[in-house]
């Protein structure tokens, strides 16, 4: 990235889309405004007295509102859980060099990786988001790991969550003409098995883990397609130990799926193979390698540059 996180925040739109929750940019309550001063107040305090190495840790520029409130609505706008879960994160990205991973770690195996794990991303949704899509049912592990390993694929899908926030929704926001904080993510689980699902357990738990902790209130709209027989109804059993709000974002389908994905993704943009009339020459990478997306739009692009290459 060629630009500071304080010009690329000053580079796109920052409005609330119409209709956005409450607890977003631009949408706040009188008592949201508060626990963002006061979230914004506890940093500075922290970092004033140097509690828990604070000034080292905690990278102010990262202390932006968009930031914050995120992390807020993670906690229900509890000021002490928000700070506790925001210095973890912070922790977290200091102690394994985060801010630099995109220009530090090179995953050169990707185009080999993607063969037995398909993972892309592939334009944007009618809210602006951007779509990424992960075939789980053609994961095989076991040819995977002659090329890779599991601390690797880690690595890539942080990389990928920094391309994510640095390039991708900056790119969309400006698109949109309005603010952009999300993703729309669709899992298909055709072919999948118990064994092929538990043989990716681990790698699934740990990037859940590195998701919700440190890259929160990312998730917009999670469509499940091709779920399997009686899918629908196992989820049903774990619906009162979620979040509402959670909730309300995730869509189980099954193989009649098409009408659904065309009501939050355009036709044009829908990848042929779910339905849509997007195509993409395998001499321009395929949906696997071509990542196409106003992130790759000069029109779209800020003073961060082209994004990296996808996953």
């Amino acid at each position: 990235m060629q630009c500071t996180l304080k010009e690329l925040n000053e580079s796109y739109p920052h409005n609330a889309a119409e209709g956005s929750l409450p607890g977003t940019y631009g949408n706040l309550s009188p008592e949201q405004e508060k626990s963002l001063t006061q979230l914004k107040e506890l940093i500075e305090s922290n970092i004033a007295a140097n509690t828990d190495n604070a000034a080292t840790i905690i990278n102010k520029e990262r202390c932006d509102d968009l930031t914050l409130l995120r992390f807020l609505r993670a906690r229900k706008f509890d000021v002490t859980l928000a700070y506790e879960m925001f210095f973890k994160c912070q922790k977290w990205r200091h102690e394994n060099n985060i801010d630099s991973i995109i220009e530090d770690f090179n995953y050169e195996e990707k185009s080999i990786v993607a063969q037995f794990y398909p993972q892309y991303y592939h334009k944007n949704d009618k809210e602006g988001r951007p779509v990424y899509y992960e075939e789980l049912g053609k994961v095989n592990l076991t040819e995977m790991l002659n090329f890779t390993n599991e601390e690797r694929m880690l690595k890539n899908l942080i990389k990928e969550y920094e391309i994510f926030e640095q390039y991708r929704l900056p790119a969309c926001s400006r698109f949109k003409g309005h603010l952009v904080e999300t993703s729309c993510t669709i899992l298909d689980l055709k072919g999948i098995s118990i064994s092929s699902a538990y043989s990716v357990i681990g790698y699934v738990k740990e990037a859940s883990n590195i998701g919700q902790n440190y890259y929160p209130e990312r998730m917009g709209k999670f469509y499940l397609i091709n779920a399997p027989f009686g899918f629908s109804a196992a989820f049903k059993l774990f619906k009162p130990f979620l979040d509402p709000i959670t909730v309300s974002k995730i869509f189980i389908l099954g193989s009649s799926y098409k009408k659904d994905l065309l009501k939050q993704i355009d036709s044009a943009n829908l990848p042929v193979k779910f339905g849509g009339e997007s195509e993409v020459s395998e001499a321009e990478g395929g949906l696997l390698l071509s990542d196409i997306g106003p992130w790759r739009n000069k029109e779209y692009i800020g003073p961060e540059g082209e994004a990296p290459a996808s996953l």
